[in-house]
């Protein structure tokens, strides 16, 4: 399964050789969504756990060699997310507390603050992955921990020409401004809609030459073995579960003490 994207996801990848990179990824993507779901049952009025999850990430990153600034500019992706939390404390009811004289929704405070940090740690989590994880590994990680084949062969295609429909598209896009094409103007609408419908027949075109060049090849829907590499040992599974092991810790004290 070649393309144009020889090396999708290029730019989140941090190259290194270090036991993370190295750790098998069925074994960092099930350890990832494990400490994502943690995360997210944590209590919403406990603050403290975070400082224990931000302690793991810190640590995993660290054996990672990820520079903590990288993951922090990665957050900037839920930005637009946070400017309607902040609108919790003055729709919600209940007890106020006044900042500035400006009355505030206790109960909203504690539902900002629960959402953002759950969203920023489910995104530093993702971005430890991202960082010592190829796509294409995520991908046979995902096939390895028995995701339905039909979810891993579109995401697979997906992540692997998306480079190559964007080429397409640059291709007509030059074409069309070459023709006098300008899709600033209102009345010059037909062309953009004309744009799209090739680039939609060019794609299932070449969908469909690429389908029977792999099935002509053996291809039955998913990826043989030498891709996906061997089953991971016992010891690997262990080392990738200590982190959400300690998140866990972290959450099922929160909820002993709420």
């Amino acid at each position: 399964m070649s393309g144009a994207a020889h090396n999708p996801g290029a730019d989140l990848l941090i190259p290194a050789d270090t036991p993370l990179h190295r750790a098998a990824p069925q074994c960092k993507v099930a350890a990832t969504a494990l400490c994502i779901l943690v995360v997210a049952c944590t209590p919403r009025d406990v603050f403290w756990p975070y400082i224990g999850y931000g302690l793991v990430l810190a640590a995993a990153a660290a054996v990672a060699q990820i520079p903590a600034g990288t993951l922090l500019r990665r957050l900037v992706v839920e930005i637009p997310f946070v400017f309607f939390v902040v609108l919790l404390p003055f729709l919600a009811t209940g007890p106020e507390v006044h900042v500035l004289g400006v009355p505030l929704s206790i109960a909203g405070l504690e539902s900002g603050a629960a959402i953002v940090l759950k969203a920023s740690f489910g995104l530093l989590a993702t971005g430890v992955l991202a960082a010592t994880t190829p796509l294409p590994e995520v991908i046979t990680g995902l096939e390895r921990l028995r995701v339905p084949k039909i979810f891993t062969a579109v995401a697979s295609f997906m992540i692997r020409y998306v480079e190559v429909l964007n080429s397409e598209l640059n291709r007509l896009r030059t074409a069309r401004a070459c023709r006098g094409g300008d899709p600033r103007w209102l009345w010059q609408a037909r062309d953009t809609a004309v744009c799209v419908g090739a680039l939609f027949v060019r794609a299932f075109e070449r969908g469909e030459r690429v389908y029977l060049a792999m099935a002509s090849r053996g291809y039955d829907g998913s990826l043989p073995t030498t891709l996906t590499g061997e089953p991971a040992t016992r010891t690997a599974w262990l080392m990738a579960f200590a982190p959400p092991a300690a998140f866990a810790t972290l959450m099922a004290t929160a909820w002993a003490t709420a």
